[in-house]
């Protein structure tokens, strides 16, 4: 290949393996690719690893959250920014578990492949508690904090964006707005009741009033909302923990002769494709940043992986914005 490039052995090495501190012309960089193509050679880049000590390749350990709806989305944007940044994503799906801990197994299992740094998503966890291995490699939290402090982690804010959701209908003119919740036990739960306490409490309102808990779906939904819906006087809005859970508000109000928007206003959470879309009216609702999550985790690690440590430096946990997806379920109010 050196020869059909013109150049020396010496340059095409250090061009495909992009060997730091050395000089070659931006021409030359060129004509040894376009050759490299043109030939279909590939690098070596176990013979690279050897050498420079490094696989080149990152891990995703995902607790249950590959069988979650939004998994692929968070996966797309670890992919995205993995590719970005020249290296390649093997992901790993661990056992369903609730206890707080990242399973050492998984995180073993990527050690032995000597993978660079390791991205663990959570789904149920307020907290998880880090297995020493894992303290010893660059690694970054997707949905949970380091119970220790040592790891950085991404977490969407969902405090912040049902209390927005709270203020979008108080512009709209609801004074009456209910709260459906689940009855989970895990952070989105608690996340999402204080950010509509804390919406309701910034315009001088009673939250506690207006909050039913349910199932976290449809038939959560239903009852919850024909509960609120059958009061003497009921809300002119209704906030679901979830999107599965507007769908049952849906049939509540519809089994009450209640038009949508026009007599009552509904919200949702989640923003699960395909869902807000294909009710009728059209589902108002929160984006949760899953692709935004996945692309700063593997953005974090690589800086890490690049600093040469798994780092002193004090863990950064950060916040992503939900956004409120305005659609055709949210108007103002027919009575006020």
């Amino acid at each position: 290949m050196a020869k059909h490039a013109g150049v020396s052995v010496t340059t095409v090495s250090h061009v495909l393996n992009e060997t730091p501190h050395t000089r070659v012309k931006e021409e030359t960089v060129d004509r040894v690719r376009a050759a490299a193509e043109e030939l279909g050679y590939r690098p070596n880049r176990l013979a690279r690893g050897l050498r420079t000590h490094a696989s080149e390749m990152i891990g995703l350990v995902a607790e249950e959250i590959a069988a979650t709806p939004h998994a692929g989305r968070i996966i797309l944007g670890a992919q995205k920014r993995a590719d970005a940044d020249g290296l390649a994503l093997a992901i790993i799906n661990s056992d369903l578990q609730r206890e707080p801990t990242v399973p050492p197994r998984s995180v073993h299992a990527f050690l032995d492949r000597q993978v660079d740094g390791i991205v663990y998503a959570t789904v149920y966890h307020d907290e998880v508690v880090v297995p020493p291995a894992l303290q010893g490699i660059p690694a970054v939290l997707i949905g949970a904090r380091d119970r220790d402090e040592r790891l950085p982690s991404v977490l969407p804010d969902e405090r912040t964006g049902a209390a927005d959701v709270v203020g979008m209908l108080v512009e709209y003119g609801h004074r009456s707005i209910a709260f459906i919740d689940s009855a989970e036990d895990i952070p989105a739960t608690r996340g999402r009741v204080r950010g509509y306490r804390d919406g309701m409490e910034a315009v001088g309102f009673s939250p506690d009033a207006r909050i039913v808990a349910g199932t976290p779906d449809a038939a959560g939904g239903y009852r919850a909302a024909a509960q609120l819906l059958d009061q003497h006087d009921p809300p002119t809005a209704l906030f679901c923990f979830d999107d599965r859970m507007a769908m049952g508000a849906y049939r509540a109000a519809a089994e009450r002769g209640l038009r949508i928007p026009e007599d009552v206003s509904v919200v949702g959470f989640d923003d699960q494709d395909p869902l807000p879309t294909s009710m009728h009216p059209t589902l108002t609702t929160v984006a949760l940043p899953h692709y935004e999550m996945g692309e700063w985790a593997v953005a974090t690690l690589t800086a890490r992986i690049r600093a040469g440590s798994p780092g002193d430096e004090p863990a950064m946990s950060c916040l992503l914005p939900c956004p409120v997806v305005v659609r055709e379920s949210v108007a103002a109010p027919a009575r006020r």
